[in-house]
């Protein structure tokens, strides 16, 4: 109570504007518009945090996903015929403190059939089992069998767990592999090859790209179905995948010969800008929310001030300044602003800490599923809540609702006491 008696008399006329009257009407019609001005900044700040919070975790958990399938960095020799001497290459690599794992692959597009009438589009990517592990996590993600069970010359294939159920197919059974015609047999009008591998393994990565569509020979079987002799390229991984642009860059510059060196948010560039597009749409449409709000308690401010225009007039005669006065009323806007920010901040928080237990719960209760596992990336709604989009939000709120004090406060500074007490 001190330290509200030791404020400046501007502050405690505009903390008692903000509470309701005991005896008027009017004043407690006043206090419960400004109250729903403040729920209204308070809803705006929550929405705005639990939306950014669920576009942060969706962007960060396909990330995850992604990077564990395709790894950090790709480079190939900008010559073309691949790298010839791979080896060489992963060594010079690794003179990069950063560089944990290389390894080699070839990769191409087939098309896979099982039976009269299961056929499936799918990349086939051909890779070293033992140097794969030290860049991907797809050994982690086998739902059955091994990727060691992929040899050279045994023709395994390991299939994506969609891919597995589109073609009907389980560990052991067979697929055929169709390539497209090359060489002259494209303009002979040839037929595509054709190869019968013996499924060895299903995995499931989580994300429905791979999942449906991507398998895995050995490196050796891959090179032979594409007649190479050296592999396409070679995939890094680095200590930390967002350092991940820069040490492709540091890689550029130091590694010898004509390399083409592009990281994971290059590989998806269209996808991530996709989502950071929509994110800084939907902060600009939201943010909305909380303006129509501070429209609200520019209102509100106004009534306030023809309210107590008489009360104006008074401290005007006892020697208040207009910028006295106007500073009351920023005051009184101020407050439902950093009150109803304060509210929305914690009522977001709470909300985008808790996603993944509301969401479920809704889906229970409405008995349906927000993000079908055949349709979108992720069967899960996933929540990353991050300081900087909650301070960048609170300061929004805040400039706004204090944006919103000017006018009427500018109003209330101009009310001449003679007018005012004329009537009274």
């Amino acid at each position: 109570m001190s330290i509200i008696k030791n404020l400046p008399f501007e502050w405690l006329v505009g903390l008692r504007y903000t509470r309701a009257g005991k005896r008027s009407g009017r004043n407690s019609f006043l206090s419960f518009i400004s109250a729903i001005s403040m729920a209204g900044i308070g809803l705006g700040v929550a929405a705005l945090i639990v939306v950014l919070s669920v576009y942060n975790g969706f962007q960060k958990e396909v990330t995850e996903r992604m990077v564990s399938v395709l790894g950090h960095i790709e480079m190939y020799d900008l010559r073309g015929g691949g790298l010839a001497d791979w080896k060489a290459t992963a060594q010079e690599a690794f003179k990069n403190p950063a560089v944990r794992g290389a390894a080699p692959f070839v990769e191409t597009q087939a098309m896979l059939v099982h039976g009269s009438d299961n056929l499936r589009p799918a990349v086939v990517r051909g890779v070293m089992p033992q140097a794969e592990a030290t860049v991907s996590d797809i050994g982690k993600q086998m739902k059955q069998g091994s990727m060691d069970a992929l040899k050279p010359g045994a023709f395994n294939i390991v299939l994506g767990v969609g891919l597995a159920k589109a073609l009907d197919v389980q560990v052991g059974g067979k697929v055929a592999m169709a390539l497209a015609a090359r060489g002259d047999n494209v303009l002979s009008g040839g037929v595509p090859s054709m190869r019968y591998f013996t499924v060895a393994g299903i995995f499931e990565a989580g994300h429905n790209e791979f999942d449906s569509g991507l398998a895995y020979v050995h490196l050796g079987d891959g090179m032979e179905l594409l007649q190479l002799d050296v592999p396409f390229g070679l995939r890094l991984k680095v200590d930390d995948v967002q350092r991940a642009p820069m040490v492709a860059h540091q890689l550029k510059m130091s590694m010898p010969g004509e390399l083409l060196v592009r990281d994971w948010s290059k590989q998806n560039a269209n996808w991530f800008a996709a989502v950071q597009t929509q994110k800084n749409m939907m902060f600009i449409i939201l943010t909305l929310i909380i303006a129509v709000a501070a429209f609200n308690l520019v209102a509100t401010l106004v009534m306030t001030v023809t309210d107590k225009q008489a009360d104006i007039a008074i401290l005007r005669t006892l020697g208040a300044s207009p910028r006295s006065v106007m500073q009351i009323f920023m005051v009184q806007g101020a407050l439902v602003g950093v009150v109803g920010t304060a509210l929305g901040v914690a009522l977001g928080v709470l909300l985008a800490w808790n996603v993944d237990v509301i969401v479920p719960a809704i889906e229970r209760l409405l008995g349906m599923k927000f993000l079908a596992k055949d349709i979108y990336f992720i069967s899960a709604v996933p929540s990353d809540l991050r300081l900087a989009d909650v301070g960048v939000i609170a300061a929004t709120a805040v400039a706004l609702a204090f944006v919103a004090t000017l006018y009427p406060s500018w109003r209330a500074a101009r009310v001449k006491p003679a007018d005012a007490l004329r009537y009274e």
